[in-house]
């Protein structure tokens, strides 16, 4: 049967999507005085059709995916189809399209600025060759106060790397200072409202906040208190949900001048004990316990198995803490007494630093061993803050809202997107997966809602957001994972097809490398350009670069020369890891980063997967080592194992197969191992971990020097779920 176009759709069909008989005809009527063509380029329907509205959020979802997928039913082009489009006048109110407008003439040449939509890859790729003049541009815009100011933007005579160049040379400041400070930013003041918060079960409560000058209160007296527990310089860890005393801890901890190290509250104790380890923390933010869903569960205990060091517990609830603690431990309220006992409880003064000391220690997991230890300098926040300003575009006055946790780096990334930038900073205190998190989306009038795919999927499924206003939404992002889709179409129709921005990055990396841009049009789960600054080549199988521009697939090599990018690793020797084999480009050693991309025709990207054998469960990257020296103990009856990410059909979140052979002369079945698998896993890794699959095969296949080629077994694990989604 032949696919209908648009011209075909009818009232019985927007009934057959959950319309009424009078919506529908309605309906009916505005795309007939629209007059829209079968005809015509269906990206020129599709904009024409968003643009006047005529897709409501209130709409039921299937409407909309009956429009969008008549619609592009007749796309061919190599190029993705297209859903948002920005107006002349929208590009040239963000922050980017500004500063092209200002800038513009001078930097390209009157004759080859136009404006910033047409005119944004050649400013792009003059922030690519002239770096230095970029970043003089950008500190201008965002909250940074030197004590000593750079020497110069990028000097690349005396960096020890001969990969790297040396950024903002001789410079001084505290970067949690700049944070907390009022700014030139109208809306960045002490009155100005730096974070609101609700706790979960209290959803039809006002929305709580505190404005600039209380946050700098806080962070003081917690920095105070630290002082009188720790010497500066300590690597101090927090492990707790990102509350507003988990910002308030972070920035006191660099305030003070001492380290972070970032620890996801999911974690096991083994995991725990490992960062401990590796960071060498002289103590731990905890609390008693984890709350969301409506479940209390245990994080102290936790914390008690995997540290020796000094825990500073806080409660979920109320004031006094629910778990008796060791000797050696402090809960809260007694910390917080410890640092008023000074005379300066009410006041702090900054520990200014190098630009190059370190502030946060977070962790990626590497391909082997321990997870691999990055420190953050204070660069690191500059270049968070300049990717929310320049891809995000995240401004004063706005309102910042990403469900995560301060020990990934979105986490860290959030706090700095919001407070160099003059934004507010939204956190909701429990899970974000049910109606409660969506009513404080809209109650605290969110502005720029960040997410991960899963979630996407989860709010989509179980139909939790029905009846909420996110139309205050200007603009959504999400990182983590490759998205949906079905599920982006879902969210972008809840804002009246507002941008789903995505971002695809590293924790090494201190921002993204691909982006979407609000200056140009975007397609669903796809990247638009590489980020402000960054250059990159794609690889062939033999390493030689294909041409710029060129429809192709490989893995990435990205330009050396990035500002926050990691110079070093605590655990592990930083030029083997990210240089060593690596092509020259231009006369320098590209960097790796192992994704696999595509690009497609108009430059637009899509992340393929992993070159190594690190996989992406849940937005958490997560070595196929790790994951086998667990499951390898799993059952007395397995030889070897074998753990794959394989994505799915629609290009959503990647599902965690494993592969196993068995012991000569004993059997099992896969769901008991799929089972085993599961517990071992969540019990000494991650709790949201679970195994999708496992698949029983007689041996593995292997390279001449006998290494497991589990990207074979990853594509024909994909082709096999392809092949089944077709029957």
């Amino acid at each position: 049967m032949a696919k209908k176009k648009i011209s075909d759709l009818g009232v019985d069909d927007f009934v057959k999507a959950g319309l009424s008989a009078a919506e529908a005809n309605l309906l009916n009527q505005r795309l007939l005085s629209l007059s829209l063509s079968s005809s015509s380029d269906p990206c020129d329907t599709w904009r024409h059709l968003v643009s006047r509205r005529v897709l409501k959020p209130s709409h039921p979802y299937p409407l909309h995916q009956l429009l969008y997928y008549t619609i592009y039913s007749s796309h061919h082009s190599s190029s993705p189809p297209l859903y948002w489009f920005p107006s002349l006048e929208q590009a040239t109110r963000t922050n980017l399209g500004r500063l092209m407008e200002i800038h513009g003439s001078k930097l390209l040449g009157a004759s080859s600025y136009k404006d910033p939509i047409t005119s944004f890859p050649l400013f792009h790729n003059f922030s690519v060759q002239h770096p230095e003049v970029y970043w003089s541009l950008l500190l201008n815009e965002l909250s940074i106060s030197f004590v000593e100011p750079p020497n110069c933007i990028l000097d690349t005579s005396s960096h020890p790397s001969k990969n790297a160049g040396t950024w903002l040379p001789g410079s001084v400041l505290n970067i949690a200072d700049c944070c907390l400070q009022p700014s030139s930013h109208p809306n960045k003041q002490d009155d100005s409202i730096a974070i609101v918060w609700r706790s979960e079960g209290f959803d039809h409560t006002e929305v709580n906040q505190i404005t600039l000058k209380q946050l700098r209160h806080q962070v003081m007296l917690v920095a105070n208190a630290i002082d009188a527990n720790f010497s500066k310089g300590d690597a101090i860890a927090i492990d707790m949900q990102m509350t507003v005393n988990a910002v308030v801890i972070y920035l006191a901890i660099v305030l003070a001048g001492c380290v972070v190290v970032s620890i996801a509250d999911s974690f096991a104790p083994k995991e725990i004990a490992t960062r401990l380890r590796v960071s060498n923390a002289k103590g731990i933010f905890t609390q008693d316990f984890i709350s969301g869903g409506g479940r209390k569960i245990p994080l102290y205990s936790r914390v008690v198995e995997a540290a020796a060091c000094k825990a500073i517990v806080l409660p979920v609830t109320g004031d006094d803490i629910a778990v008796q603690i060791r000797e050696q431990d402090l809960s809260w309220k007694d910390f917080l007494s410890s640092g008023s006992q000074s005379s300066r409880s009410d006041h702090y003064s900054p520990i200014h630093q190098s630009i190059d000391s370190v502030t946060n220690i977070l962790f990626s997991s590497g391909t082997t061993g321990d997870p691999k230890a990055i420190p953050w300098t204070q660069l690191a926040p500059i270049r968070s803050a300049a990717d929310g300003w320049a891809a995000i575009d995240v401004q004063a006055g706005d309102v910042y809202c990403w469900p995560t946790n301060l020990g990934w780096v979105i986490g860290p990334t959030v706090l700095y997107h919001c407070f160099l930038n003059g934004a507010t900073l939204a956190l909701y205190h429990g899970s974000p997966q049910g109606h409660g998190f969506g009513k404080f989306v809209q109650d605290a009038g969110v502005t720029i809602l960040g997410t991960v795919p899963s979630l996407v999927k989860t709010w989509k499924s179980t139909q939790c957001m029905e009846g909420l206003d996110w139309t205050k939404i200007k603009l959504f992002c999400s990182s983590g994972e490759t998205s949906n889709v079905d599920d982006d179409l879902w969210l972008s129709s809840k804002s009246y097809y507002n941008p789903i921005i995505e971002l695809c990055g590293g924790t090494e990396l201190a921002s993204s490398y691909i982006a979407g841009s609000p200056l140009q049009p975007q397609a669903f789960g796809a990247f638009s350009t590489a980020s402000m600054t960054t250059g990159l080549v794609i690889l062939d199988e033999n390493g030689v670069p294909y041409p710029e521009n060129v429809p192709c697939v490989g893995e990435v090599g990205l330009f050396p020369l990035s500002l926050g990018a990691s110079d070093r690793l605590l655990n592990a020797d930083h030029e083997e890891v990210y240089y060593k084999g690596m092509p020259m480009y231009k006369g320098k050693v590209l960097r790796r980063h192992g994704d696999i991309i595509k690009r497609m025709a108009g430059g637009y990207i899509i992340v393929q997967g992993r070159a190594d054998d690190t996989m992406n469960l849940g937005g958490i990257k997560t070595s196929s080592v790790e994951i086998e020296r667990v499951c390898d103990r799993a059952d007395e009856c397995i030889l070897e194992t074998a753990a794959v990410g394989v994505a799915t059909v629609n290009r959503g979140p990647e599902q965690l197969v494993i592969f196993v052979v068995l012991k000569e002369g004993y059997n099992s079945n896969a769901e008991t191992l799929r089972m085993k698998f599961s517990k071992a896993i969540q019990s000494n890794l991650n709790p949201l971990f679970k195994v999708s699959l496992v698949k029983i095969v007689p041996e593995f296949p292997r390279t001449s020097s006998n290494k497991i080629l589990r990207r074979v077994m990853r594509d024909q694990m994909k082709h096999e779920l392809s092949v089944q989604s077709r029957l």
